[in-house]
């Protein structure tokens, strides 16, 4: 796997991906989509959707407003639990995530430790029994900086911890012409709490039953301290949702969770072609207040593995609260029994920001080839399969200056073009034409020629394997 410098060197350099509001000196962590990037997410978003919703019969989707009422974040317990424990080096005033520094920590004591010797230590020096960061309260987070004598991880030098402090990642705005307390408004941390509370809407509205999912695609705002890592972590990301309701049988709820957790799996391995050998599930050692069970998918980044899907037995938590503070009846209906009940939930979410992400990462390659004067030269070649590739045909006619080539030309793209994304590319020389949309991933390139003029035949050019083969124009449109 190539370093994650190389791929967002190439990335910005292609039009993937763009520093937002680069002319002002870049707001860090901002990322715009480019030509080719913007694209790419929509293909991965048209997967999903597909794949979750519209090629189901118990999935209905959603688009819900990016501002909710007040009451709704002290429900979910955005108000009141959604932080992050930070600590500040007083030698440089800067500030980091501990349990971040603790996780980073720990990996380079799984390098000297058996896991089973490494958890003993921890649990005689610090009283913790498992390698989660999480798990620890903030004392004994600030403890195992102290005694560990955790580095700096900017300067690498001794740092002077304070102590923990706790940190709303919640991003306000204000509502009305007065910023004050009582016009202050969050902007959603997750994009699931709107499904809780149209819950009853749309059972109401349609006809599904349940078991039933919701499902939306859209941002969400995080005041992250400590973002990076290119779109790993961003204070403005995209959501892909789904909430799945269940009978309230916490055993019935348990298989649901089993299956979801199975074909989320399969989503990434045979939706998105992601190589089994780099992805594995992650048990969550301690729970959120709202789960039953929860396990991530996760990634073998570069630098390390990383979570890139999340599947939880939100138990019924959520809509219980909003029926608390709400005063409205959650529950449920059934038309067939009769019976009224809150359902349990399982969410199966992910973020698109990552998974296009781990797309870029997974199929960009270079390879050395020896060119036709015997000299070596690189290929930067992204091995996009079909349905991600940004752009699925690249029309390239032999002269810019034969009209009648170019036409012919124009005539294959708008007809491909009405089918697939497509380029119209007549720049330069037809091998440097090839190198150019290999870089973007295209998968076929077709070249028309004298011989197109003859008898309407084209030569299509396979980007994997650079081979090429003469074939009828009908074959391809």
């Amino acid at each position: 796997m190539f370093s994650l410098e190389t791929i967002v060197s190439w990335a910005k350099r292609k039009g993937f991906v763009y520093p937002g509001s680069d002319i002002y000196g870049w707001l860090a962590n901002a990322w715009d989509y480019g030509p080719y990037g913007s694209q790419l997410k929509k293909n991965i978003q048209d997967l999903r959707w597909k794949f979750f919703v519209t090629d189901r019969e118990d999935m209905v989707g959603m688009d819900t407003a990016i501002l909710a009422h007040p009451r709704t974040r002290e429900a979910s317990g955005h108000v009141g639990w959604f932080s992050d424990a930070l600590v500040d080096d007083k030698k440089t005033g800067q500030r980091f995530r501990a349990d971040k520094l603790i996780e980073a920590s720990l990996e380079a004591k799984k390098q000297r430790f058996w896991e089973e010797s490494l958890m003993s230590y921890l649990k005689e020096t610090f009283g913790v029994e498992n390698l989660s960061p999480e798990a620890r309260w903030p004392v004994i987070m600030k403890d195992y900086l102290v005694k560990e004598k955790v580095k700096n991880p900017d300067t690498n030098k001794e740092a002077d911890w304070t102590d923990i402090r706790q940190f709303n990642l919640m991003l306000s705005t204000h509502l009305g012409p007065v910023a004050d307390d009582a016009s202050k408004i969050y902007m959603r941390p997750e994009t699931c709490q709107s499904l809780f509370t149209d819950f009853k809407q749309v059972c109401d509205t349609t006809r599904i039953r349940i078991p039933f999912g919701l499902a939306q695609i859209g941002k969400a705002f995080r005041n992250e301290i400590t973002p990076g890592q290119f779109l790993y972590r961003t204070r403005e990301f995209e959501q892909m949702e789904i909430e799945y309701f269940v009978p309230a049988d916490p055993e019935e709820a348990e298989k649901h969770f089993s299956y979801w957790k199975e074909i989320s799996m399969h989503y990434w391995k045979e939706i998105l072609w992601i190589p089994a050998e780099k992805l594995q599930y992650k048990k969550h050692d301690k729970l959120a207040h709202y789960a039953a069970d929860a396990y991530d998918i996760e990634y073998q980044f570069p630098w390390w593995r990383g979570e890139v899907q999340w599947i939880h037995n939100r138990t019924d938590f959520d809509l219980r609260q909003h029926q608390e503070f709400s005063k409205k009846d959650m529950q449920y209906h059934d038309p067939k029994t009769w019976l009224r009940y809150i359902p349990r939930c399982i969410e199966a979410s992910t973020g698109l920001g990552r998974s296009l992400m781990v797309s870029l990462l997974e199929f960009y390659d270079e390879e050395e080839l020896t060119n036709k004067n015997g000299e070596k030269e690189t290929r930067v070649v992204v091995r996009f399969p079909f349905a991600l590739a940004p752009v699925k045909y690249a029309i390239l006619p032999l002269m810019e200056k034969d009209e009648a080539m170019v036409a012919k030309g124009r005539e294959i793209f708008s007809a491909l073009k009405k089918i697939h994304n497509c380029e119209f590319d007549l720049g330069g020389a037809i091998g440097k034409r090839y190198r150019r949309q290999d870089e973007i991933g295209t998968p076929y390139c077709i070249t028309i020629d004298h011989q197109s003029l003859e008898d309407g035949t084209v030569t299509i050019r396979d980007r994997d394997t650079m081979e090429q083969k003469r074939v009828n124009r009908n074959e391809i449109i």
